[in-house]
């Protein structure tokens, strides 16, 4: 059974918290390798926001709790893509 990815979760940049940390919470809460969370951070720097994970909406509900928890900007938002 594949699941739809109907939903994504958008990262902010909220100018308050450094690579490092953002980096650390995208590996810890969102499966990224060092490499992904690195490359998501500076995205989210140059663009002021970035798409950082997609999947069902309970998945990504429960992420964006884990991640508001850790002080960081987040969205909730439907997919365009399904």
């Amino acid at each position: 059974m594949v699941l739809e990815k109907t939903h994504k979760l958008t990262l902010y940049n909220d100018n308050k918290h450094d690579f490092l940390y953002v980096i650390a919470c995208l590996i810890k809460f969102c499966d990224h390798t060092p490499e992904q969370a690195e490359q998501c951070a500076v995205l989210v720097d140059g663009r002021e926001s970035y798409d950082i994970k997609s999947g069902s909406f309970d998945d990504m509900y429960d992420l964006l709790v884990k991640l508001e928890m850790y002080d960081l900007k987040v969205e909730l938002s439907e997919s365009s893509v399904h």
